[in-house]
């Protein structure tokens, strides 16, 4: 793409996502940080979708926000574990996104979220960009969000303890926000609470404690297969109920009978045909 320079007359052009690096080379931290994505996006896209009949949202998961030029490529972006961004195509020009790119598409995400698999200081790193130019040290990527990407979520989940920490853009600067009386921490745009939840999941039989999605009243946000499960349950409830019912109408018809109902009487009280009544005498 080309970009004109204000005042200059200039263009330049700049790479777009089909042009940049897809990633850094270094191989992710955690085994837990796939299903963990997975979780998080599971769950919430039945809310993202009804928020955007238009199907207009991205999630990226450990991809690129690319925020400047630089030489590596690379070094001009940051890859959040998990990042959601409203009032954008899931795809451009009909191609998967390799890339988020903020001079391609001018769109802060609303919510970033890092899975620290160390104690979140490389998360919590507010290094600035070098003034001079010279940069001997690449800039911190909570500086990038805050400052540069100005993202109005920003989360820190440390594997090791379950913790979570999350921060609230406010007047150009990240605030830690305070869990509610549940423990979780609001994101009212999306009308979703985000906090810890122990349980298992996949081939991890074991209680883990995971980032998961609560809605405004507290209920916890189903992963599909969870949904699935909840619906066969249901539906097995329902017939149970229905397999009681139809066992109480039968035992009924001996007892209406020896009370001196006719056959019709009691085919009419109890919704019957009678033949089914006179099966059961």
């Amino acid at each position: 793409m080309t970009q004109s320079l204000e005042g200059t007359g200039l263009t330049i052009s700049l790479p777009d996502h089909t042009q940049l690096p897809e990633s850094n080379g270094e191989f992710v931290k955690n085994f837990h940080e796939h299903p963990q994505s997975i979780i998080l996006t599971d769950s919430i896209e039945p809310v993202l979708q009804k928020i955007h009949p238009d199907k207009q949202y991205a999630i990226g998961q450990d991809s690129g926000i690319y925020w400047r030029i630089t030489e590596p490529l690379e070094r001009g972006a940051e890859a959040p574990d998990w990042f959601y961004v409203p009032g954008v195509p899931p795809l451009l020009d009909g191609k998967l996104r390799r890339s988020y790119v903020l001079w391609q598409e001018h769109l802060a995400p609303l919510i970033a979220l890092e899975f620290a698999s160390g104690n979140g200081d490389e998360e919590r790193d507010s290094t600035p960009l070098s003034a001079t130019g010279e940069e001997k040290t690449k800039p911190g990527k909570f500086w990038v969000y805050e400052q540069i990407i100005r993202i109005p979520y920003y989360g820190i989940y440390i594997f090791d303890t379950g913790e979570l920490e999350v921060y609230h853009l406010v007047n150009g600067k990240y605030h830690q926000m305070k869990t509610n009386q549940r423990g979780h921490y609001p994101i009212e745009q999306l009308g979703v609470e985000l906090g810890v939840w122990e349980g298992s999941y996949q081939n991890l039989n074991q209680n883990h404690l995971w980032l998961r999605w609560w809605d405004t009243e507290g209920n916890l946000l189903l992963m599909g297969s969870e949904r699935a499960e909840q619906e066969k349950q249901r539906a097995e409830q329902e017939k149970q109920r229905a397999e009681q019912a139809e066992r109480s109408q039968r035992e009924a018809i001996p007892k209406l009978l020896a009370m001196g109902l006719t056959v019709e009487q009691v085919s009419s009280a109890l919704g019957l045909s009678i033949e089914e009544v006179e099966n059961e005498e």
